[in-house]
Parts: structure tokens; sequence; C-alpha cells
């Protein structure tokens, strides 16, 4: 009904401004045109062409209403993303507040645990309505229109609610050498997952603390490239030799070869060839491995 009313006003302001004349140039678009303009502004009303939060489950309260993918709502006015429909929840930052949605639009939307399109999330195709799953009801934190098949790195090394990358590719630029791999975090002793599947071509097991590292090389032959874990556990089953799928659980995360102010992570490195040992980090200017990100991405993951 508000869409009618708006199309009719439009309408009738097109007679006023230019006569019959004017609306027949208009032509049978005025309909579309005025939805477009009502959905291309964030006014509180689920236009047609809009993904839209609501406050309370049930498809009530407050609307946050959205035309695009948004990868941070913000957390604080007044730079947030907030409901401005009326009703509970008005003027309420949307991040972590919404509890039911309607997806107007013509493309699947995916609703994120995370920012950035990060950890669990609820796929909602074009024209669904409904509650958000118990995981992530008032537990929101991103959406995208039409989302890639690919996953998060961070999601897909633990699996359950994902981790977060703490530390990227180069990225110790305050110590001497380079940082040749990617540190993802989630907790001590989550289960750490096979990204690619190969062969099991070194293992040490290390201990706890910076003396003891630990290491899994997993070698892929028909990518001819060598996917090693630092840091974390490997799982007492695991053997030299072993051929891992993708998704396996192959250690717990840890802090083995790093001393406890580093907190516990799983170092992830992907190297050419057949390798057994990850590149030096310390004290060593060359970078030898070429950035991974072509090289995850290949495997259908984000690098988030």
């Amino acid at each position: 009904m508000k869409t009618s009313s708006k199309i009719i006003t439009a309408t009738a302001a097109a007679v006023a401004a230019g006569g019959a004349a004017s609306v027949l140039a208009f032509g049978g678009t005025a309909s579309v045109n005025a939805a477009s303009m009502a959905a291309a502004s964030r006014d509180g009303v689920c236009d047609s062409g809009e993904f839209c939060y609501y406050y309370n489950s049930g498809n009530t309260g407050s609307v946050s209403d959205f035309t695009g993918s948004v990868a941070d709502y913000g957390a604080t006015q007044p730079s947030c993303y907030d409901f401005k429909g009326p009703g509970a929840g008005k003027g309420k930052c949307v991040k972590n507040e919404a509890a039911s949605v309607w997806n107007r639009s013509t493309k699947t939307v995916r609703v994120y645990f995370n920012s950035n399109y990060g950890g669990t999330y609820q796929d909602f195709k074009a024209g669904a309505k409904g509650n958000l799953n118990a995981s992530l009801k008032n537990q929101n934190a991103s959406h995208q229109f039409s989302p890639t098949s690919r996953t998060n790195m961070s999601y897909s090394l633990y699996t359950l609610s994902g981790g977060r990358i703490t530390c990227g590719f180069d990225g110790y630029t305050s110590t001497p050498g380079r940082h040749e791999g990617i540190d993802i975090a989630r907790g001590i002793g989550s289960d750490v997952h096979a990204l690619v599947s190969g062969k099991v071509i070194y293992i040490a097991r290390g201990a706890n603390g910076s003396a003891g590292l630990s290491t899994i090389s997993v070698y892929n032959a028909s990518l001819n490239k060598t996917v090693i874990y630092l840091h974390s556990a490997p799982r007492s089953s695991l053997a030299v030799g072993q051929s891992i799928s993708r998704g396996q659980v192959i250690a717990d995360e840890a802090w083995h070869g790093v001393s406890s102010s580093s907190g516990a992570h799983t170092h992830v490195e992907m190297r050419l060839g057949k390798q057994t040992h990850a590149a030096k980090s310390v004290n060593d200017p060359t970078l030898d491995n070429p950035n991974p990100t072509s090289f995850w991405n290949s495997q259908g993951y984000n690098v988030r």
C-alpha cells in the first residue's frame, strides 16, 4: 500500500507539472521508476528490491532497509546503520540487534555472524521472509547480496563459529624478516581442519612455548603445492604418509613454538612444490613464498 501511494503521488506530480502528455512520455515505466526511487533510499520501509531487517521476530518492530551488501554496520551512533521505521528498536544500530528479515530483492542475501562476511551464516532466497536462526538472532554483523560460493578461510579452518585472521601474509612489518603465512586464531583447543587435501609428508609435534614449534606439512601432488600448519598440536592419529581430505580434523589449536603472550593460533602457509618446512620468518630478508591470495581463491576460500 505504501509503494502504491508513492506511485500515485509521483503520477499526480507529473500531471501537475506537465499535463497528460508528460505522463504519457513517462509511459509504462512510471510504477517501476517510482519503486526504484523508493528503494534507493533507506527510509525504514521495506520496498520492492530491498533486503530488510526487523528488530523483532515475526517481521515486527522497526525496519532497516538495504539495497546492497554491507560488510560492517558500525556499532555506535551516529555512524552506524540503524533501524529507521516506526516501532520497537527505532534508532538502534542494526549490528547484533536484528531478529527477522524480509528479502524483497531478486537476489539471494546471506546474513553473517561476523563483520566482513565471516563466520556462520544464513541464506534468504529472493522473496523469503522469516526469523534469523538461533546462532544469528541478535548476532548479525554483515550481509551480502548474491554471496560468493567461496567461504572464508578463518571460518573453514575451525568450522564452528569460525576464527579471525590475526596476521596476514607479509604482515610482520615491525619484526626482522617476513611473515610468509596467515595466522588464524579462534581459541585454544579448537579443532583445526585441513583446508586442502593431500598427503602428510612431515610432522613435528612440539610443545607449548617458544622452543617447541609444531609442524604439519600436507603436499598436494596435483597442485604441486604444500600447505603447512604451524603452532597447533597435531592429532595423535596423524602420521607421515597418510592421505587426508579437505575438512578433516588434523590438529587442535595451541601455542607450540610461540610464547604464551602471542596466544594460541594456527599459522597456515602455502609453499610452491614439495616442502617439509615453512619459510624462515625471522632474520631473513628474502621472501620465499608468493602472495597466496589467488591460490586460496582458487581453492574456494576468501582470505578473511
